[in-house]
């Protein structure tokens, strides 16, 4: 006899478990099917991993740069020791523990669909009493260059789990990926050469940004090379360096190869054609994670595998929208919220050396969608709680103004220490605040905030 639960959920990373929370917070019962560790990409080799490796290299070149501050350097074995243990020493034991307090039952194994409302796992079959629910996320996409998969490189995953610090690294693209995993391993000892075939780092976030980034990567002695690309790559013999031969006929050996091109869905072997769906596709979803082609409404899917926004906090968004659309359907009801921040709102920190920290539509996607926008710039090194953050603070703020409604699109801002900076501009840019409402929301002083002072005079108020 099949076990039946009012939702199915595959996928325990943090989309999974907030589907799933929610659901169980709506009254009904949840089962989430893993294959792998509890907790998924972001807590083993993603957000916590990566960023355990990047915050003691940015707290040293912040170190650096204050007058009265001396000695400050890394300790590559400690750093990766402390990486290990954000990532729970790859182990799921706290994960699956916050599961069973929060009254999920957790099957193990790879889960398929078999059918309308049926999953299963191995022998085991799941059937769900109002939704499937897929979380499975995404992977790395390794392009198809001859011989880069006879090389066996690195992709996001190694990059944030390797236990020695190579001699010498290669990374093929100049995306997020890219770009924070060149910081960590520059600054942890690796000779790295960054190979971005666009002629411009992080190409989704506004240009200046990507600027700052590619100098301050150069500056910590990253060979950044733009405008570059790889058309073959070989290993003479295991352990020994790789060679690249790039598209203007040089050569460049490496110990390692890092892949960080893009992601791809984890759909290819879910059991999407016993549905009519196509294998390996991303699933289109409406606003709340439903997936459209699928008749009776009853199959979901939120996080990576949607392609609405690739991000574990905007994952997490969509799971707690999914898991309380669920629940108020079984009770022959409709959500009362449905997403669309995955839309325009959506926040990101990229944990480069410097930082780059942005929310919304840039100038460029905004004039792309035929908004009448204005960009308002500002240093952010004029700032007086920037210059006392760092001597010499480098730093650049833009906020994209719908001129029609008087209202923010867009804020990007890049340098040292801007992360946790963005929040505000998500709530200015969520909520849809007017300029002249917002020019009442006063920054302390002296803190970097004060740059929305300045941004807000700078346009006119």
């Amino acid at each position: 006899m099949p076990d039946a639960y009012d939702v199915v959920v595959i996928g325990a990373g943090p989309t999974g478990e907030n589907v799933a929370a929610r659901a169980v917070r709506g009254g009904l019962t949840a089962v989430v099917v893993e294959s792998e560790l509890v907790g998924g990409e972001c807590s083993y080799w993603a957000c916590m991993p990566s960023k355990a490796l990047l915050r003691p290299a940015a707290a040293v070149a912040e170190a650096g740069e204050v007058a009265g501050v001396s000695g400050a350097r890394l300790d590559p074995p400690a750093v990766l020791s402390r990486r290990d243990e954000f990532a729970a020493h790859w182990h799921d034991d706290g994960q699956v523990g916050w599961l069973e307090d929060t009254g999920i039952d957790l099957v193990r194994g790879h889960g398929r669909l078999a059918g309308p409302r049926a999953v299963t796992v191995g022998d085991r079959r799941l059937e769900a009493r109002h939704a499937v629910v897929v979380c499975t996320g995404s992977r790395a996409v390794l392009p198809p260059i001859p011989g880069l998969a006879d090389v066996v490189p690195w992709t996001s995953r190694e990059a944030t789990s390797a236990h020695r610090v190579p001699g010498s690294l290669a990374i093929i693209g100049g995306g997020v990926v890219g770009c924070e995993m060149a910081a960590a391993w520059q600054a942890l000892g690796a000779r790295v050469t960054l190979l971005a075939r666009d002629g411009r780092l992080l190409p989704r976030v506004e240009e200046f940004a990507g600027g700052l980034v590619a100098r301050g990567l150069a500056a910590a002695g990253t060979d950044v090379r733009l405008g570059a690309s790889v058309t073959a790559a070989h290993r003479p013999a295991d352990g020994a360096p790789v060679s690249l031969t790039l598209d203007d006929g040089s050569r460049l050996q490496a110990d390692e190869v890092l892949v960080a091109v893009g992601r791809a869905p984890r759909t290819d072997d879910l059991g999407l054609d016993s549905v009519g769906l196509e294998p390996g596709s991303w699933l289109e979803v409406d606003d709340t994670c439903r997936v459209r082609a699928v008749a009776d409404g009853w199959l979901y899917a939120a996080g990576d595998v949607n392609h609405r926004a690739l991000l574990t906090h905007m994952g997490k968004y969509q799971g707690r929208i999914c898991g309380d659309a669920i629940a108020a359907r079984a009770r022959n009801g409709e959500p009362e919220i449905t997403a669309w921040a995955d839309h325009s709102a959506v926040p990101q920190v990229i944990f480069t050396i410097p930082e780059v920290a942005a929310v919304g539509l840039s100038l460029e996607q905004a004039r792309a969608a035929g908004r009448n926008v204005r960009a308002v710039d500002y240093d952010l090194g004029s700032v007086a709680g920037a210059e006392l953050f760092a001597d010499g603070y480098t730093g650049h703020a833009r906020m994209v103004v719908d001129e029609d409604r008087q209202v923010i699109l867009g804020v990007t801002v890049a340098g040292p220490g801007v992360g946790e900076m963005i929040h505000a501009a998500t709530v200015a840019v969520a909520g849809q605040v007017p300029l002249r409402q917002l020019w009442h929301a006063v920054p302390s002083y002296p803190t970097m905030s004060e740059v929305w002072l300045r941004l807000l005079e700078s346009y006119g108020l």
